[in-house]
């Protein structure tokens, strides 16, 4: 990983550097043709004015130009350039090397052009060196006259050797700029590498069944970090989840044996007795069909159970007030039959953040676990009212029922809400579930849960608070 972060890290960097190098190398060639171009012009203009008196007067004395063809000599060998002076017809009258003297150069456009009074630059391919070739032709002028022309020449490959001159301390300067930059790399690389191996070894031993391993959170730079704590984070909520469905898959098949063998038991034992017992038979048939309801109980406890455990369900407003009063409605008849009375005792227009279903399905299982400790001439409370609370805690609204029935001893409250627990002295029959469902349906509405005995008799107070919306 570390040499593979290094490669990545230097390949970026000699990219940056490539991409800012390789267009000002081009851009420094560029100026020093230009700056070339300036100095032939330059020289150009130099040795028209020195050759000015001499081009005027050349005839007068005697047509010697031995000191013009010295001046150009001297030139030539000092900059490596040739220089040739012209008369206006066009004929070398002095040249800074062997060109020999009255070669016709009125064909050349450049030295036409001269001949004319029109300065001229450029660069062009020539036969005569075989590459190409910088010039600059620049008229000789007496008073308003043109007298003559100078033109220097030039190899083009001299601006390649000055851009060069230059281009090498670009070089030297680059070549620092990639050690500097690899050895940067090496230590970010180093740097990026020992934390993130780390963090793959401890993903390595989750994905192993290794819960109980975490990332170091405490080394390496801010965003591997904050990687490592995202990683514990998610690491506490698979253990948990797996914590979870252990619990639940080994209460499940403790709670599901016993109705299965008692279920086997009851049939097995009416089989034998059918044919000279049929009375008995039949009781045990009946037992076993008590049996398979109260298996029926226990797994759609079981499935709800799952299912809410894994929701996801968005939070909506809910009216409780109107939720309470339609349930008790419903259970009224129940009630009647029993001989229990069931009252509403609900202040309106109490609206409160649900999970779609939970207050109803909590009401319920409070009613029932209510009417099943009832007797009968005894009164069931379902009272709705909103809670006082302090300036810096949401307002909530409580919804709780209350029963007359023999309550709970305190060494049993604090279990009320486990799976599959119920109490060694219920008198119904139950599968340990109503509550647990109750407790994860208010917790996925962020409500709370509770049971406590009526402090000013007998029964049970068994609550839920809820935010108000």
């Amino acid at each position: 990983m570390k040499w593979r972060l290094f490669l990545a890290f230097s390949g970026l960097i000699t990219m940056v550097l490539l991409a800012q190098d390789v267009p000002l190398a081009s851009y420094l060639r560029r100026v020093e043709s230009e700056r070339l171009f300036a100095d032939l012009q330059r020289d150009a203009f130099i040795l028209a004015g020195t050759s000015e008196d001499q081009l005027a007067h050349r005839h007068d004395a005697g047509g010697d130009t031995a000191d013009l063809a010295e001046t150009l000599r001297v030139y030539g060998q000092r900059d490596g350039a040739r220089a040739l002076l012209f008369d206006t017809a066009g004929a070398v009258v002095a040249a800074s090397d062997a060109t020999p003297i009255g070669e016709s150069f009125e064909s050349r456009p450049e030295v036409a052009q001269a001949l004319r009074g029109i300065p001229m630059s450029g660069e062009r391919e020539s036969a005569t060196v075989g590459s190409g070739l910088l010039f600059t032709a620049v008229p000789v002028l007496s008073g308003a006259d043109v007298v003559g022309a100078v033109r220097i020449t030039l190899p083009d490959s001299e601006v390649s050797r000055r851009a060069w001159k230059r281009q090498r301390g670009l070089l030297v300067v680059f070549g620092m700029s990639i050690a500097s930059a690899l050895l940067a790399a090496t230590f970010v690389a180093g740097g990026l590498a020992a934390p993130l191996r780390r963090l793959q070894r401890s993903t390595e031993r989750l994905a192993g069944g290794d819960t109980a391993v975490r990332a170091d959170t405490d080394r390496g730079p801010k965003e591997i970090r904050s990687l490592a704590r995202s990683f514990n984070t998610m690491t506490a909520q698979i253990t948990g989840l797996i914590d979870r469905e252990k619990a639940f898959v080994g209460d499940a098949s403790h709670q599901l044996r016993t109705p299965l063998t008692a279920l086997r038991l009851q049939l097995d034992s009416a089989r034998a007795i059918v044919g000279h017992d049929p009375v008995v038979a039949q009781q045990r048939i009946d037992a076993a069909s008590d049996e398979v309801e109260r298996l029926q109980r226990l797994v759609q406890g079981l499935l709800l159970l799952a299912k809410e455990d894994g929701a996801t369900a968005s939070i909506v407003d809910v009216d409780l007030s109107v939720v309470a009063v339609e349930r008790v409605g419903i259970w009224a008849s129940l009630c009647e039959e029993r001989g229990v009375v069931l009252i509403a005792d609900v202040v309106p227009d109490l609206v409160v953040r649900a999970v779609p279903g939970t207050v109803e399905q909590v009401i319920d299982n409070y009613i029932d676990n209510a009417l099943a400790v009832s007797s009968t001439g005894s009164t069931v409370v379902v009272r709705v009212w909103p809670l006082a609370s302090a300036s810096s805690a949401p307002p909530s609204v409580s919804a709780s029922v209350i029963d007359e029935g023999p309550g709970m001893a305190p060494e049993h409250l604090a279990r009320a809400f486990d799976r599959f627990w119920r109490a060694p002295d219920a008198s119904h029959d139950g599968s340990g579930l109503g509550l647990a469902i109750v407790q994860r349906l208010a917790s996925a509405s962020r409500a709370t849960v509770s049971v406590a005995n009526r402090s000013d008799r007998t029964g049970l107070v068994a609550e839920v608070t809820f935010l108000k919306a």
